[in-house]
């Protein structure tokens, strides 16, 4: 062997230790650096990969009606209530080697960083799903190599941790598909309508393509390039043999239909009742030990589509341009349930709720509530009391008031309960405050929960005492509920994001109120039918005749007016609504006005929420019995007497007299003409059967 030959081997001998040597010191490094990295891993822990998320509120019959979110819509769903396609699709065209790697291809990190030293730049990325999915936790979108290697220790660690479907599972409900959509399933309901669980190949391909530029492939931004990448990504698919040729054939020519809006999640569907959902769910959720930011809740509402709608629909149609407002609630009496709510005109301009946080004078609604403390205290729908000009006197004498009625009319006789309340009369409700005192009247309201306080001033017979609309209305649920206090609820289920049961109204139940006697609640109840009835009509009709032509079936109501609220609130056995409108400043309201919409828009919505409905009486309960009477003298009705109405009466109240009886007119006006005008001097207890 030559000098030149052995030299070379030599040499070739050195080149192989010097490689051998390296070879081992890389070896030993990059196991030092796996180790150092899982050392790093398990010191650090698991990274916390909570996500905020959308809750979503369901109406009474389980559809979407709306959702919460701060900036960004979120729904979490697992892998098995996606469309097997979706998974499929982005391993396919973002990450084929997903289940065999440990959050690193190597071989696509190699081909991306020589482009990058040729361009001297980052110009291609290379990441895995993993690595995606840690970015999209933890780090921003910038380009650079401190995010790169920040995003590798987080992928790691992710890798290190969690299961392979969690981590596929984490990337799809977090990866933004624009116009505010994050995760499949806020964008397969904004895209396609429905939710990811539904979506055909077609769709799936279509959707899976926009995450990787929603600028560019969203097909609301640009068609063409979506269906370029959708088909790209068929052809992906069926090379990775999770699709056959035939199914990749009949998805690129499978027509889709796009929704350029949220067709399940409306975000403007009953924004007030919505407002209220929430307020109800921090509190019932905060008794619980779990916070309403969490997200991910679903909350299943008392909200009735149907009844949201007609209420909406009638409201568009009698409301006035300009600045007057509106309020609107109704509630089942047998539940409580609320379900629809309109708090104001527009809830865009001001979200401000008339409904629940505004405090007005009810007017005449609150007579019922007078009167069903006056059936508590000695009184009869046939006590009789004078209706005619009368100047109170109060604080000791120090003060006079002196009530109107409608036109400074008055009737100038005796009046019954019944008449009074059918046709409002002030004279007569003043009367029976005087009569029953403040301090009974008082506690019916501290027991009926309403939020108001009782000046002890006659005006207060007559609704000068505030309230919101809310609790006037459930003040007349309770009536329709037989006396049973049920206070409005507008949830009845919530549910957190791994499906587990926080509340259900069933089970945590209610503790419901009696609050007036069957026999009472019956009583009132057949009163407020007299605000339709037209055999009231003496000096002043009663004060729901101009909608009666639209009345269908048998409801209980009473109407209020002041200078600047007005009201009506009334029910059927199975819905109670509530109506108030005015202006926020309070100015006054005109009469025009107030008859054009507050009772417009009762009669209009009870009509379309009941119908369908069986037509249901009022039944009266035992003890209890109806009595054709004459409504002048409150006795037994004959032939000879022209105004006759049926009145129920307690079996003890039912009257013996007959209306001809020459002796019952006499006494009647005898003592209304009296000093004392309690309502037993007016009738003596004989009358009435005692």
């Amino acid at each position: 062997m030559g000098r030149a030959q052995y030299r070379k081997k030599a040499t070739r001998s050195k080149r192989m230790k010097r490689v051998f040597l390296l070879s081992i010191v890389a070896s030993f490094a990059l196991i030092g650096a796996l180790v150092t990295l899982r050392v790093y891993a398990q010191i650090v822990g698991a990274p916390i990969i909570q996500v905020p998320i959308s809750s979503v509120f369901l109406d009474d019959q389980g559809n979407v009606i709306g959702d919460r979110f701060e900036d960004q819509r979120r729904y979490w769903v697992s892998l098995e209530d996606m469309s097997p396609f979706i998974p499929d699709a982005i391993i396919a065209v973002e990450d084929q080697e997903f289940y065999k790697h440990h959050g690193f291809d190597y071989t696509r990190i190699a081909s991306a960083l020589l482009k990058d030293i040729k361009a001297m730049r980052k110009v291609e990325g290379a990441s895995t799903i993993t690595q995606q999915y840690a970015r999209n936790l933890f780090l921003t979108h910038e380009k650079s190599w401190t995010r790169k290697i920040n995003e590798a220790l987080y992928a790691y660690r992710l890798e290190v941790f969690y299961e392979k479907d969690e981590l596929l599972e984490g990337f799809l409900n977090t990866v933004y598909f624009g116009h505010g959509m994050y995760g499949v399933e806020a964008a397969s309901r904004y895209y396609f309508g429905k939710s990811a669980k539904d979506l055909t190949l077609a769709e799936s391909a279509l959707l899976m393509g926009i995450p990787k530029g929603p600028t560019y492939y969203s097909p609301l931004v640009d068609e063409e390039k979506a269906v370029n990448r959708q088909q790209l990504i068929l052809k992906l698919m069926e090379n990775e043999q999770f699709i056959t040729a035939d199914q990749r054939e009949r998805a690129v020519s499978e027509h889709y239909v796009l929704k350029t809006e949220d067709s399940l999640v409306k975000k403007k569907a009953a924004p007030y009742f919505l407002e209220e959902v929430w307020k109800e769910a921090t509190a019932i959720l905060q008794k619980k030990g779990r916070r309403i930011e969490e997200g991910g809740w679903t909350i299943e509402t008392t909200l009735n589509r149907s009844h949201q709608q007609a209420a909406e629909e009638v409201i568009e149609k009698w409301m006035p341009e300009g600045e007057l407002q509106i309020g609107f609630v109704s509630i089942e009496p047998k539940t409580g349930y609320v379900t629809a709510m309109v708090g104001g005109r527009d809830f865009s301009e001001s979200p401000f709720n008339r409904v629940t946080q505004a405090k007005r004078q009810p007017g005449s609604t609150i007579k019922p509530l007078l009167f069903a403390s006056a059936l508590e205290n000695g009184f009869t729908p046939l006590t009789y009391m004078k209706s005619e000009r009368t100047i109170f006197t109060y604080d000791n004498g120090r003060q006079e008031y002196e009530p109107k009625n409608v036109n400074d009319k008055f009737a100038e006789h005796p009046i019954s309960m019944a008449q009074a309340l059918a046709i409002s009369d002030n004279i007569y409700a003043v009367k029976t405050l005087e009569q029953i005192g403040y301090k009974p009247f008082e506690q019916l309201i501290e027991r009926f929960n309403i939020k108001m306080d009782i000046d002890e001033t006659p005006a207060t017979a007559l609704g000068t005492s505030e309230a919101s609309l809310l609790d006037m209305t459930k003040a007349y649920n309770a009536i329709s509920a037989k006396g049973i206090l049920r206070e409005p609820t507008y949830i009845t289920k919530i549910t957190d994001n791994n499906g587990k049961v926080l509340y259900d109204l069933e089970k945590d139940k209610r503790k419901d109120k009696k609050v007036l006697l069957e026999q009472d609640a019956f009583l009132l109840s057949h009163l407020l039918t007299g605000m339709f009835d037209p055999t009231f009509n003496d000096y002043s009709p009663a004060t729901g005749l101009s909608i009666r032509a639209k009345q269908t079936r048998p409801y209980a109501a009473k109407s209020g007016t002041t200078i600047s609220d007005q009201y009506l609130i009334g029910f059927s056995p199975q819905l109670t609504a509530g109506v108030w409108n005015g202006y926020d400043q309070g100015k006054q309201v005109s009469e025009a006005e107030a008859r054009q919409v507050t009772k417009q828009v009762w009669i209009e919505f009870m009509e379309k929420a009941h119908q369908g409905l069986p037509s249901e009486p009022f039944i009266a309960p035992a003890g209890v019995r109806g009595v054709i009477v004459d409504i002048e003298t409150g006795g037994i009705a004959t032939s000879a007497c022209e105004k006759q109405r049926l009145v129920y009466l307690k079996e003890e109240d039912i009257p013996t007299k007959l209306c001809t009886d020459p002796t019952l007119k006499q006494q009647t006006f005898e003592a209304s003409d009296s000093e004392d005008t309690t309502p037993w001097s007016i009738f003596p207890f004989s009358f009435f059967g005692e």
